[in-house]
């Protein structure tokens, strides 16, 4: 399932916002529903619903209206739906005045616009560089945040 297709510049999220990300390589549709484990390399837009868990060193976009039941790991991500779940975004986290995130964040860099629904703890990773979120086992990971 792989369309192509540009963010629209109408105020919420603007491309040059997103350095290195000039187009969405795929969409999950609005209809689309999905459940399981998420590995994109590139970009990924989502209108519908996901549930599972999100993996990339990629960007995620995630519509107004679209819904997330997962823990996120992700280089950057914009979050105009509805995330019930973790995320972490070793680059960026924006959430535009219609995202709505039940859950605990850390990232890099974060934006949060006015009328965000935010319930949850954030940390703010000193240096990104160190994250790997393709990285080995739960204890080497503790290790290695630790560190940071």
């Amino acid at each position: 399932m792989a369309c192509s297709s540009w963010i629209e510049s109408d105020g919420m999220a603007k491309n040059e916002d997103h350095k290195g990300v000039e187009r969405i390589t795929t969409t999950l549709g609005r209809e689309t529903d999905f459940n399981g484990v998420m590995r994109f390399k590139d970009s990924l837009k989502i209108d519908g619903s996901f549930s599972g868990e999100i993996v990339s060193t990629g960007f995620l976009y995630i519509e107004q209206g679209a819904s997330i039941t997962a823990n996120i790991r992700v280089g950057s991500v914009v979050v105009g739906g509805t995330v019930k779940g973790n995320i972490e975004a070793t680059e960026k986290l924006e959430m535009l005045s219609t995202g709505k995130v039940f859950g605990n964040v850390r990232t890099a860099k974060l934006k949060i616009a006015d009328g965000v629904v935010f319930e949850g703890k954030c940390e703010m990773i000193k240096n990104p560089q160190a994250v790997n979120v393709f990285s080995g086992p739960v204890d080497q990971l503790k290790k290695n945040v630790q560190s940071v």
